[in-house]
């Protein structure tokens, strides 16, 4: 797809990879709605010409607010990037539920919600992307983020059958996995630490800019899956190839031996 001249919904567009795919898609000519709590980081992401709705997505009416003022000011949605998202680093066994609750409603149930205000006006033209920005959590389970991975996994399987439902009314879905991403994200999460391994391991992260190029240019190819890095495809294969090698290892990992 070109994105020069589309319309470009960007949810969690306040700061991390939701600002830098602002920047990206406006280099390439995208005309941006972008959505998060803070106006005031909404238009520095977005500059003067991008539509600006500030508020919770995990409230139906900022979701509905969203889709009809970029609507309403562009007449269309051509890509809609489901970007926000938080972490969760208490073990499954003893995670407070309503934190369990709250990480899928944000990270599951509010690109679902959205997709179904989109689709529909994406189906009536024939045209249309959906980005669902997953992880490398939601293709090999890390057990510091087990319920993170848990609601990442569900975001991969709802893209992929998203694919299969709207393939033929024009619409393609994709989904990106970056790894680990030097944003606020350890700062955000509802509650616990990564393993100290982890909060060590920063230097080898991407940056948020380079993960938004990485999917700028899967939109532009039509890809189905974004991984960034790419190396990430060797962590996936690897998981796949020897399970339980790679369990034993990121145990080790959680449990800092």
């Amino acid at each position: 797809m070109r994105i020069d001249g589309k319309v470009v919904l960007i949810t969690g567009a306040s700061e991390g990879i939701g600002a830098a795919c602002a920047a990206a898609f406006r280099k390439r000519g995208a005309r941006l709605s972008l959505v998060a709590r803070s106006a005031e980081k909404l238009r520095a992401a977005g500059g003067p010409d991008a539509l600006i709705t500030a508020g919770d997505l995990t409230a139906p009416e900022v979701r509905e607010a969203a889709v009809a003022a970029t609507r309403g000011r562009f007449g269309a949605i051509d890509i809609l990037i489901n970007n926000a998202g938080m972490g969760l680093y208490h073990p499954a066994w003893n995670a407070p539920l309503a934190d369990a609750r709250s990480l899928f409603e944000l990270n599951f149930f509010v690109p679902l919600a959205l997709t179904q205000l989109v689709a529909p006006h994406m189906r009536a033209r024939a045209s249309g992307v959906i980005v669902n920005v997953s992880s490398v959590a939601g293709r090999v389970t890390l057990p510091w983020l087990t319920l993170y991975s848990a609601s990442k996994y569900a975001l991969c399987s709802l893209t992929d059958g998203l694919r299969m439902e709207l393939k033929k009314d024009g619409i393609h879905t994709i989904t990106v996995c970056p790894g680990y991403v030097k944003t606020g994200f350890q700062d955000h999460a509802l509650g616990g630490g990564p393993p100290p391994k982890i909060a060590r391991s920063k230097q080898f992260a991407i940056t948020p800019e380079q993960c938004a190029e990485a999917i700028a240019r899967g939109v532009e190819r039509g890809a189905r899956t974004v991984m960034a890095p790419g190396s990430g495809w060797l962590f996936v294969l690897a998981e796949r190839l020897f399970p339980s090698l790679v369990d034993r290892q990121l145990a080790a990992i959680l449990h800092d031996v």
